[in-house]
C-alpha cells in the first residue's frame, strides 16, 4: 500500500468520526440538496437534457484534434496567444516567463481548480510573487494556509463562526460578525488588489471552439475584475473544456449552474474572445490561453474511460456520494475528490499511487444518477479496479486473499466443508484490524443452507 494510501485512511477514519465536521457538511449539503430540486425542476425534460450534454461531450472527446485547433485559430484572430502545456511544471514556467517579461510582481486569480492541480500559489510565492486568491471561499482557505474542500464552495468545511473567528483574528472584525459583514470586509480588502495587481488568472468553465472564447461563471463578479484591471490576463484551461459552438452554452450554462448550486444561471456569465480591441473601452492589453494536458490525454486512450473527461466540474457527485459526506474533501489528497476525483486521478497522476480513490465507494450509483452529463461514474471505478489488478498494482496479501475468496465461493463443496463457528472464527480473526475495529462483524448462520435442506429431506 503506497503512503498516500495509508495517509487516506488515517484521514478518512479521522473525518468519518469527527461529529462537529459531519455536521457543519450535513448541514451545508442539505442546503444545497433544497436549492438543486427546485432549480432541476425548471427543466421540462432533465433526461433529454443530460442525454444531449453527453453526446456533445462524447462528440468533443472523439475529435479533439479537430476542435482545439480550431479554437487556437480563432483565438489568435482577435490578437490573443495560446500556449500548449503538456505537464504541470511546462504551465508554471510558461506563467512565470509572462509574469517575468511585463516585469509584475502582484497576481490577483480568480476561482480556478487547474491553478489548484499544477500548485500555482506555491509556485509562485516560491518565485517572489504574491498571489491572492480573490473568491471568498478561495480567500478563506488561503488565509487558513488549506487546500480547497470542493469542487464548487471551496470553504464548505467551515461554519460561520469559523470564518467569523478567521477574520476576527486577523483583521480585527466583531468575533460576532455576520456573514455579510464579513463579506464586505473581505470586499474592502480585496478591490485594493485590484487595482495593484499585474496580472489576472483564471480558469475556465469552457473553451468555445467556433469562436475562439473562453467562458466563465460565477457568483461574485471576482473573475470579471481578475480580467479587466491588470494589464494582462491569464487563463488557464484544461484541454477537455472545449464545446464545438457558442450555441451549445444554451445547454451547459443552465446544467452547470442548477447541478452546481441550484441556480437557473450563475449571476455572471461571461465570454471573453481576446485582448482589448481598439474600439473596446476595458480589458486586459494582453490575454493567454495555456492548454493544459497534465495526464488528460493518458485518460484520453483509456477508451473505456475517456468518458470522465465530460466533467464539467458541477460537484453534484461530490454532493450525492455518502463516502464524501462522511470523510470529506481534504481526505482524498487531490485536487479533485469525490466519485469524479477517483475516476480521474489515477489516470492523471498515476495508478499506482491513487488506485485506493477507487475503493473508496459504496457503488450505489447515486453518482452517476445526478451527473449532467451522464457519466457513467461507478461504471468507471470499477473499470480502475480491474486495471490496477491487470498492471500488477496490488500486494501479495490481496492476490492471495481474493484468489482463496473466489475459489470457495466457486465451490459449494468448500462452502459447506466449513461450519459457521470456523467461518465466524475466520472472519474474526482475519478481518480484526480492517473491518473489525469500526463495526460489529456480521455472524454466519451455524447450518449453510445446504445441510439444513439435507436435513430437511431426512426427516
Amino acid at each position: 500500500m503506497s503512503n498516500i494510501a495509508e495517509e487516506f485512511l488515517v484521514a478518512s477514519e479521522e473525518k468519518a468520526f469527527d461529529a462537529n465536521h459531519r455536521r457543519i457538511i450535513n448541514y451545508n449539503i442539505g442546503k444545497y440538496d433544497a436549492a438543486v430540486k427546485r432549480g432541476l425542476s425548471k427543466f421540462i425534460n432533465l433526461e433529454t437534457a443530460k442525454r444531449k450534454g453527453h453526446v456533445i461531450k462524447w462528440k468533443v472527446m472523439e475529435n479533439l484534434d479537430k476542435f482545439l485547433p480550431e479554437f487556437e485559430a480563432n483565438f489568435q484572430r482577435r490578437g490573443g496567444k495560446v500556449i500548449w502545456a503538456n505537464d504541470a511544471e511546462e504551465a508554471n514556467r510558461e506563467i512565470l516567463n509572462i509574469i517575468k517579461k511585463a516585469g509584475g510582481k502582484t497576481v490577483v486569480k480568480s476561482k480556478s481548480m487547474v491553478t489548484e492541480e499544477i500548485q500555482l500559489n506555491e509556485f509562485l510565492e516560491h518565485n517572489q510573487i504574491e498571489s491572492l486568491e480573490t473568491d471568498l471561499g478561495e480567500y478563506i482557505v488561503q488565509l487558513l494556509g488549506q487546500k480547497p474542500y470542493h469542487i464548487v464552495t471551496p470553504a464548505m468545511h467551515l461554519s460561520k463562526e469559523d470564518i467569523a473567528k478567521l477574520f476576527h483574528e486577523r483583521f480585527g472584525t466583531p468575533i460576532d460578525a455576520t456573514p455579510e459583514q464579513l463579506t464586505l470586509k473581505a470586499r474592502e480588502l480585496l478591490r485594493e488588489k485590484y487595482l495593484q495587481a499585474d496580472i489576472g488568472i483564471t480558469g475556465a468553465n469552457f473553451l468555445i471552439a467556433d469562436t475562439g472564447s473562453i467562458a466563465i461563471s460565477e457568483n461574485e463578479g471576482n473573475a470579471r475584475l481578475s480580467t479587466t484591471f491588470p494589464k494582462i490576463h491569464i487563463a488557464i484551461v484544461g484541454i477537455e473544456k472545449i464545446i464545438p459552438s457558442m450555441a451549445d452554452l444554451d445547454l451547459f450554462w443552465p446544467m452547470l449552474a442548477t447541478h452546481g448550486t441550484g441556480q437557473n444561471l450563475t449571476v455572471y456569465n461571461t465570454i471573453l474572445s481576446g485582448p482589448r480591441q481598439q474600439t473596446e473601452t476595458d480589458g486586459p492589453e494582453e490575454m493567454y490561453v495555456i492548454l493544459l494536458d497534465n495526464g488528460r490525454t493518458n485518460l484520453l486512450a483509456q477508451k473505456d474511460q475517456r468518458q470522465g473527461l465530460y466533467c464539467i466540474r458541477c460537484g453534484a457527485c461530490l454532493n450525492a456520494c455518502p463516502v464524501y459526506k462522511n470523510i470529506g474533501g481534504h481526505s482524498y489528497a487531490t485536487e479533485y475528490s469525490g466519485p469524479i476525483g477517483s475516476i480521474i486521478t489515477p489516470h492523471m497522476r498515476g495508478m499506482e499511487e491513487f488506485k485506493h480513490l477507487s475503493y473508496a465507494s459504496s457503488l450505489c450509483g447515486k453518482c452517476t444518477e445526478v451527473c449532467p452529463v451522464k457519466i457513467d461514474i461507478h461504471k468507471m471505478l470499477l473499470l480502475n479496479r480491474r486495471d490496477a489488478v491487470n498492471e500488477g498494482i496490488v500486494t501479495k496479501k490481496e492476490r492471495w486473499g481474493w484468489s482463496v475468496w473466489k475459489k470457495g465461493m466457486l465451490s459449494r463443496k468448500l462452502e459447506d466443508y466449513f461450519s459457521g463457528k470456523t467461518k465466524n472464527f475466520l472472519m474474526r480473526t482475519l478481518f480484526k484490524k480492517t473491518w473489525g475495529h469500526l463495526r460489529e462483524m456480521p455472524k454466519v448462520a451455524d447450518k449453510s443452507f445446504t445441510k439444513l435442506w439435507q436435513e430437511k429431506e431426512q426427516s
